[in-house]
């Protein structure tokens, strides 16, 4: 795992660079598509060395819940995108998280985006200081 906060952040982003615009699809785990949880389970598995479960109901569930305000690069947010659906992705910094759009594939998005802050859930850190 990175080492420090900035070192985190370049990951992050590198690994965006590399799946950039690889499509959704649903229980896709690959560069030919994947879901939003399975991004978040490869990336902290073979960025972070940080095992996950799949889901994002059990990602929800893991590491400890903090208010929104005190987000750190590497927390995983959560958003109601349904009756019984739940959407999650990475946080990076200023307010932006890496995750995958079933319209955009994997992209970064603003919390402060009407979709996602109308949708807004919770916050879980699941990776310690």
């Amino acid at each position: 795992m990175p080492d420090s906060e900035a070192a985190l952040k370049q990951t992050l982003y590198g690994h965006y660079r590399e799946w950039a615009s690889i499509p959704y699809q649903y229980g896709g785990l690959s560069k030919s598509g994947i879901d939003c949880s399975g991004f978040v389970y490869l990336t902290f598995a073979k960025k972070l060395g940080v095992h996950l479960p799949r889901t994002s109901d059990r990602q929800a569930q893991t590491g400890k819940s903090i208010p929104q305000q005190q987000l750190r690069t590497g927390d995983l947010v959560f958003f109601n995108t349904g009756p019984q659906q739940h959407h999650v992705g990475i946080y990076i910094e200023q307010r932006r998280f890496l995750h995958v759009s079933t319209i955009k594939g994997v992209a970064i998005s603003s919390l402060d985006n009407q979709y996602w802050s109308d949708r807004y859930w919770k916050s879980v850190r699941v990776l310690s200081s």
